[in-house]
């Protein structure tokens, strides 16, 4: 029952479609423009680097809040919350990716395992802001930044959950690295058209000319 309260609880936060959101206050619709994709990065594309920030303190702020209620909605059982955790954060996204009433076609994702970051490590947020700033800096590629992360994020869980830093379970340990493989399976996997070009030398870099 506690994973589907986190699931259902995240799945209702991640629908707060910044993206899309701030684009109709502006009188547009994200979708129709740039990649379609009403993420972040498609709105710091279209509208500049002041948008495509709010919209991914928005994106990350969402995950954030969930994951705080999750908290103190399972802190009665300090073994399995983080396991819980994971899964209110994977609701999020899929919320945020998935959503509804805008025909399950959302972002990518990765602002919101932004979040998620922020309210599970520190060190792991740490650590993937500096390879994703290094990244796009020295490739100018969003997309392998991203990809990266979502790489370092399930090694980082992993390594801290074993080490027992969260307080897990042993029994609940299988389940808690399973969720975090799951996340970064999503977000590189909603990455695929992006690796294709990456990998063609197609890609779109950051900077490059507003469609």
């Amino acid at each position: 029952m506690e994973r589907i309260i986190g699931l259902v609880m995240g799945y209702v936060f991640g629908l707060f479609q910044t993206g899309y959101l701030y684009s109709k206050a502006h009188h547009i619709d994200i979708r129709n423009y740039g990649s379609g994709n009403s993420g972040s990065t498609n709105i710091l594309r279209v509208m500049g680097v002041k948008a495509g920030l709010i919209v991914f303190v928005g994106d990350t702020s969402k995950m954030i809040l969930a994951c705080f209620l999750a908290k103190y909605l399972f802190r009665e059982q300090p073994g399995m919350v983080y396991v819980y955790l994971l899964y209110t954060g994977f609701g999020v996204i899929l919320g945020h990716n998935f959503p509804f009433y805008m025909g399950f076609k959302g972002g990518k994702g990765i602002a919101a395992s932004a979040g998620l970051l922020a309210a599970t490590d520190w060190r792991i947020m740490l650590v993937c802001l500096v390879v994703f700033v290094a990244v796009v800096a020295v490739t100018r590629y969003v997309s392998l930044g991203s990809i990266l992360v979502m790489i370092l994020f399930v090694i980082g869980m992993v390594f801290f959950g074993i080490r027992g830093e969260y307080g897990i379970t042993e029994k609940a340990l299988p389940e808690f690295c399973m969720m975090a493989s799951v996340i970064s399976i999503m977000g590189i996997w909603r990455h695929r058209t992006n690796i294709k070009r990456l990998l063609s030398g197609t890609e779109n870099k950051l900077g490059a000319k507003k469609q």
